[in-house]
């Protein structure tokens, strides 16, 4: 393999994400969350600790979304047929990417719950 600059490999990595944009509709979905995330937290002004501890959580979702793609990938190439180990793999990326999802929504719960809640109900 040669050698890549320090650039280059941004950009393979960029070109990953763009790839993962183009083809995999629950990214798009959970880049739109997060985006919509990153709107609520300016309209709530956490502490900064809250927002952080939000934003790393789904940029984790959003991770392991890329790494369950590229598991994906790597399982169609090794076997195209349907196996039953190929499908174990491939829901265990899937299962990977739930858990992530439902500790972010859990944590925005936690940290958001009731004063959202107070906003809302106008207290």
């Amino acid at each position: 393999m040669t050698k890549r600059t320090f650039l280059q490999s941004v950009g393979d990595a960029l070109a990953g994400v763009a790839a993962t944009w183009r083809t995999q509709r629950s990214f798009r979905i959970q880049a739109g969350l997060t985006a919509a995330l990153a709107v609520g937290l300016t309209w709530l002004r956490p502490p900064l600790v809250f927002c952080a501890l939000c934003l790393v959580m789904a940029m984790l979702v959003l991770a392991a979304e890329l790494f369950n793609t590229s598991l994906e990938h790597i399982v169609d190439l090794v076997q195209p047929d349907d196996h039953p180990l190929a499908r174990a793999a491939k829901h265990a990326g899937a299962g990977a990417v739930l858990i992530a999802s439902l500790m972010a929504v859990a944590a925005g719960i936690y940290l958001y719950g009731a004063p959202l809640y107070a906003i809302l109900a106008g207290r």
